[in-house]
């Protein structure tokens, strides 16, 4: 066995059980970040299954860069998506206070 293919699966099992955590992560949370993350991680990981199955693993073909290069992008949107979501702010449900708090008036 070539160890060069033993460790792309290593590598693979790795990335898959990042993906897997992103996944719980994004289960238990409803955020996409880590959804998006998740997709990110699964894709590599099926990038390095498709690496090591292949008749002869070359990492420099530009097929699996470019798979990488569209995992990697989907980590930018993320990361995009999350400030944008954070600069729009839901209204408030904590009702407006007064501009100035009445000031105690003097007792004569």
């Amino acid at each position: 066995m070539d160890p060069s293919i033993f460790l792309l699966g290593a590598i693979a099992m790795g990335t898959a059980v990042v993906g897997l955590f992103f996944l719980r992560f994004w289960r238990d949370g409803q955020d996409r970040l880590f959804l998006w993350f998740a997709l990110s991680f699964f894709l590599q990981a099926g990038n390095r299954i498709a690496l090591a199955l292949s008749a002869r693993p070359n990492e420099g073909s530009p097929w699996h860069y470019g798979v990488r290069l569209l995992s990697y992008c989907l980590i930018i949107a993320a990361i995009l998506e999350k400030n944008r979501r954070g600069l729009v702010r839901p209204p408030s449900t904590v009702p407006d206070l007064p501009s100035e708090a009445p000031r105690p008036t003097a007792a004569t």
